[in-house]
C-alpha cells in the first residue's frame, strides 16, 4: 500500500547480489579504507557495527562537498567513519571522534597513520554526550555524524543542533534498524525493541524539525542527512 498522497514508484530491493553490484559501481575505496574494513571484519561479532564501504564513500563526498574543516564523529569503533570523513576534509580541517571505549583505537590509529590523516583526527575517550557538551559554544561544525548507542540518539541530536553551522549537516546512521522501526514489536529482544521505538521518535522529530531540511536514504541500515537552515 502506498503512503497517502504519494504514488507508487519503482523501487529495486537491495539483496546481497545487488549490494555487491552497487559497491562495484562506486569508485574504488582508498587503500587504507579497504585495509581497515578488512581488519574490522575480523574483530568478531562487533564487526557488525562497521560502517559499510558504500557509506564510507558517501561520508567522504559529503565532507568534500561541505569543504569541511570541523567534523564531529559520534561513535569511533575501529575508526572507519573518522577515516572517511578525514579523507574529505579541507586543508587544516579536523575530525573530533569519540567513543566510550578505546578497545579498538590502536587499530584505528594504525590505519589513520597509513592514510596520512592521523594528525587531522582527535580521538576523545568518554560518553558522547559529555564530549558534545564540552565542545566550545562557538563550534561551527560542518558535519555531525551520529553512529553510536541508539537509545541516546535523541540526546545526541539536541546536543548537535547548536554545534552545527548554518548549512551544516546532521547525518545519522542505522535509522531503519533492520526494518524494526516499522513495527518495534517484531524485534528479537527487549533492547532491540526499545532501540526501534527510540529511533521512531528520533526519526519523527528530525523529519518535523523546521530547523532542518531532511532526507532519509535507504543506504545499508538507513541513513538520514539533515541540512541545518
Amino acid at each position: 500500500m502506498s503512503s497517502p498522497g504519494f504514488a507508487e514508484v519503482k523501487h529495486v530491493p537491495v539483496n546481497q547480489a545487488m549490494r555487491n553490484y552497487l559497491v562495484r559501481s562506486c569508485s574504488p575505496p582508498d587503500p587504507a579504507v579497504r585495509m581497515l574494513a578488512e581488519r574490522t571484519a575480523g574483530v568478531g561479532d562487533a564487526a557488525g557495527m562497521m560502517v559499510p564501504v558504500e557509506q564510507v564513500a558517501l561520508l567522504t563526498i559529503l565532507a568534500k562537498l561541505q569543504s569541511a574543516t570541523t567534523v564531529v564523529d559520534v561513535g569511533t569503533f575501529t575508526g572507519l567513519s573518522a577515516l572517511a570523513l578525514a579523507l574529505g576534509l579541507a586543508p587544516g580541517g579536523r575530525v573530533i571522534t569519540c567513543d566510550v571505549t578505546d578497545k579498538w583505537v590502536d587499530i584505528a590509529r594504525e590505519h589513520w597513520e597509513h592514510a596520512g590523516v592521523a594528525d587531522r583526527i582527535d580521538f576523545r575517550l568518554g560518553p558522547a554526550g559529555r564530549t558534545l557538551r564540552e565542545l566550545p559554544a562557538d563550534t561551527a561544525a560542518d558535519i555531525v555524524f551520529i553512529d553510536a548507542d541508539k537509545m541516546n540518539y535523541p540526546n545526541y541530536y539536541e546536543l548537535a543542533v547548536p554545534l552545527l553551522r548554518t548549512g551544516g549537516l546532521l547525518v545519522a546512521d542505522n535509522v531503519l534498524l533492520d526494518g524494526y522501526v516499522l513495527d518495534p514489536e517484531l524485534a528479537d529482544s527487549t533492547l532491540q525493541r526499545k532501540c526501534a521505538e527510540t529511533l521512531r521518535v528520533f526519526n519523527a522529530a528530525l523529519a518535523g524539525d523546521d530547523r532542518f531540511d531532511t532526507v532519509m536514504l535507504p543506504i545499508a541500515d538507513g541513513l538520514t542527512v539533515a541540512r541545518k537552515k
